[in-house]
């Protein structure tokens, strides 16, 4: 996965709560290699047959705005993929599906919490159209239909989705202390591990 630091795209708003990940992919599509891409099931049954959902209207939006409980529902990993293949790079909620967040961040999608009332007033902003949004990730800010929003994330998710990693990337990093204490461990208590 590609690490990212700064988003300068446009943003749509899903004026929904609890969209959860049986609607981001349903069930069915699952089946089909995701080398193929997932981003055309995205919220598949609330967009097929029609025009004017704002994703069929906008295809090339990277930055989404919805209401609370976003990702909530089961742990399947692929609403995000869904997500990620469509394009969108960050999603801005009051809250969201706990499961559903670190699959974001190992999978390199922002879930970015906003408050109650900040989304309300991007929504409005936004309307049925698209607006300009940009997302800085390493600042923690965000500009999004002309409002400026400050947004908190955990250090560890910064830093896994700016340098693209997920849970094996980052435990990797730490290769040469791992090497050293079983070394040591190994020095100390060799009875505890199996002789070859």
């Amino acid at each position: 996965m590609t690490g990212w630091t700064h988003i300068d795209g446009r943003a749509v708003a899903l004026p929904q709560e609890n969209i959860d990940t049986d609607q981001l992919i349903p069930a069915r599509f699952m089946s089909a290699p995701r080398s193929q891409g997932y981003g055309r099931f995205l919220l598949h049954d609330a967009r097929q047959d029609d025009e004017t959902h704002v994703l069929n209207r906008f295809a090339g939006a990277s930055v989404l705005v919805t209401r609370r409980n976003f990702g909530s529902g089961s742990s399947r990993e692929a609403a995000v993929y869904a997500l990620v293949d469509f394009g969108i790079k960050a999603v801005f909620a009051p809250s969201f599906g706990d499961i559903f967040v670190g699959n974001a961040v190992n999978n390199g999608l922002l879930p970015a919490r906003l408050s109650h009332d900040q989304i309300e007033s991007l929504i409005d902003a936004i309307g049925a159209g698209d607006a300009p949004a940009m997302v800085d990730l390493a600042a923690g800010q965000a500009v999004i239909a002309g409002q400026t929003l400050s947004f908190t994330i955990d250090p560890v998710w910064q830093q896994k989705l700016i340098n693209g990693w997920d849970d094996i990337d980052l435990t990797a990093q730490h290769k040469t202390q791992i090497a050293d204490f079983r070394a040591a461990r190994l020095a100390a208590h060799g009875w505890a591990l199996p002789a070859t």
